[in-house]
């Protein structure tokens, strides 16, 4: 969706002058190129950058599954928590329940945008990293393995905003 809407941010690594190189191709896609360093750091930017959607998306979920039980409208959760301190771009733009933004997967039975799969290989990037380097980082080993799960299970083919129903229905989750 990013891209046909030409709103990516690119994140690339390698000499200055080969990113400058690249960025008129790049701009025709996305309206930011960011320079993270040497070759390799662009991709150390996305792993770092999809754990904190992946943390979100699911921190999200868990909020609307709780409001539910609670006996909140999706609407009334959104409208507040879109404009006070739960705001973030998982909330506000694939809002991972059916109603509140319009042009959220949520809408369209989770037919991807960024696929579970996709978000899965990431954050498993991401985990492998965090293993590698030492780094306490519990909930981003945790989102790894959640969306794992959802994408060998019932989230092969859904939006990574699906995990929502994961939450909703643990038992359909696959399991080590």
């Amino acid at each position: 969706m990013g891209a046909e809407a030409g709103t990516l941010t690119f994140m690339a690594g390698g000499a200055a002058a080969d990113v400058a190189r690249a960025e008129p191709l790049l701009s025709a896609m996305g309206k930011k190129t960011v320079r993270c360093g040497p070759a390799g750091a662009g991709q150390a930017a996305k792993i770092c950058n999809n754990m904190i959607l992946g943390i979100s998306m699911i921190a999200v979920s868990e909020a609307f599954v709780l409001g539910e039980s609670l006996g909140l409208s999706h609407q009334a959760l959104y409208d507040v928590a879109s404009t006070a301190s739960g705001q973030c771009w998982a909330l506000t733009t694939n809002c991972p329940v059916p109603g509140p933004v319009p042009g959220s997967p949520a809408n369209r039975d989770y037919r991807p945008g960024f696929a579970a799969p996709l978000m899965a290989k990431d954050l498993g990037l991401a985990a492998a990293a965090i293993r590698a380097g030492g780094v306490r980082a519990e909930l981003g080993l945790r989102a790894a393995e959640m969306y794992r799960d959802f994408a060998q299970g019932p989230g092969a083919e859904k939006d990574f905003s699906g995990i929502v129903e994961a939450l909703r229905n643990p038992e359909g989750q696959a399991h080590e």
